[in-house]
C-alpha cells in the first residue's frame, strides 16, 4: 500500500462520516482484516477516543453492552456480527459503517432509524474501500453507493469497454489508493493488476473479479463474482484451490466445492 492511499482514505473517513476528536469509535475487527486499518484511521484521523474490543466480544449483548458502557459514537462492524445485536437502548451510536459481506435490507430497517448507516465496499488491494454508500434508508435498496476520493472505478467487458449503464460488467479500479502489489508474488500480481487503456503511460487497474452494475443514480449494484470466489462471513476462499487440494489425494478422482449453509 501507498501512503498517498491511506491518506485519502483517511480524510474519506473524517469528513463525510462526521468524526470530530469529541467522537468515540470502536475497534472491533482482528488485525487480520484491512477493517482494522479503517478503524485505526477513523480514531487516529481525527484525534479522536478509540475503544478496544476485548478478545472474547464476538457480538450480540456482549457488544452492545460494550457500546453502551463506552457510549460509542462511531463503528463499523460486519453485517453478521451487527445483525447479532439488538440496536434498542444504543442511541449512543450514531453512525456505523457495515462492509466485508453483503447487507440486508432487513438489516437496514433494524439499524437505521435514529442513526446514519452506511455500506463500504471495497478489496484490500485498493486501501480498503473504494466506494461508500450515501445513508441508507428503511425501505430502499442497498447499493455500494460511488467512488470515494482519489479512486476511479470502471465497469468493463470482456474486451474491456466500458458496459453501458444497468449492464452488468466486470469491476476494475484505479487511483494512488492502489496497491502496488502481492509482496514475494510477481505472477499473481502480474493477474491481477493489469494495464489501465484508459490511463497514461504506465497506469494500471486492479481487476476486482466482482461483477457490478451502474444505476441510474450512479451507484454500483454488488451481483456476484466472475470466478470461483466466495466470503464467508468476510473470508476470502477460493474455492478451486480446496477442490486442488482435495484431488491432490490419491484417492480422490474429482472434487467440486460450494458454499452451504452460510448464515444459518
Amino acid at each position: 500500500m501507498t501512503h498517498e492511499g491511506i491518506a485519502n482514505f483517511a480524510a474519506e473517513l473524517r469528513e463525510r462520516r462526521g468524526v470530530t476528536a469529541e467522537s468515540t469509535t470502536l475497534q472491533f475487527a482482528s488485525p487480520s482484516f484491512d477493517a482494522s486499518v479503517l478503524e485505526l484511521l477513523l480514531a487516529f484521523g481525527a484525534g479522536a477516543t478509540m475503544v478496544l474490543t476485548p478478545a472474547n466480544v464476538y457480538g450480540g449483548e456482549d457488544l452492545a453492552r460494550l457500546l453502551r458502557q463506552y457510549q460509542v459514537t462511531h463503528a463499523f462492524v460486519t453485517p453478521a456480527a451487527l445483525a447479532s445485536v439488538d440496536p434498542t437502548g444504543l442511541d449512543c451510536v450514531r453512525t456505523v459503517v457495515v462492509g466485508g459481506d453483503a447487507c440486508s435490507t432487513e438489516l437496514v430497517d433494524r439499524w437505521a432509524p435514529g442513526r446514519r448507516m452506511f455500506n463500504a465496499y471495497g478489496p484490500t488491494e485498493a486501501t480498503v474501500a473504494v466506494t461508500i454508500s450515501d445513508a441508507l434508508h428503511v425501505g430502499e435498496a442497498v447499493t455500494a453507493g460511488g467512488p470515494i476520493r482519489g479512486v476511479e472505478i470502471m465497469i468493463l467487458d470482456e474486451r474491456l469497454h466500458p458496459v453501458p449503464e444497468g449492464v452488468r460488467g466486470d469491476l476494475y479500479v484505479a487511483g494512488p489508493g492502489l496497491a502496488l502489489g502481492y509482496v514475494g508474488n510477481a505472477a499473481q500480481t502480474a493477474d491481477r493488476f493489469v494495464a489501465n487503456p484508459f490511463g497514461g503511460s504506465g497506469a494500471r487497474m486492479y481487476r476486482t473479479g466482482d461483477v457490478v452494475r451502474r444505476r441510474a443514480d450512479l451507484d454500483l449494484e454488488y451481483l456476484g463474482r466472475s470466478d470461483h470466489q466466495v466470503k464467508v462471513r468476510g473470508f476470502r476462499i477460493e474455492l478451486g484451490e480446496i477442490d486442488t487440494a482435495l484431488t491432490s489425494h490419491p484417492q480422490v478422482r474429482f472434487a467440486v466445492t460450494i458454499v452451504h449453509g452460510v448464515g444459518e
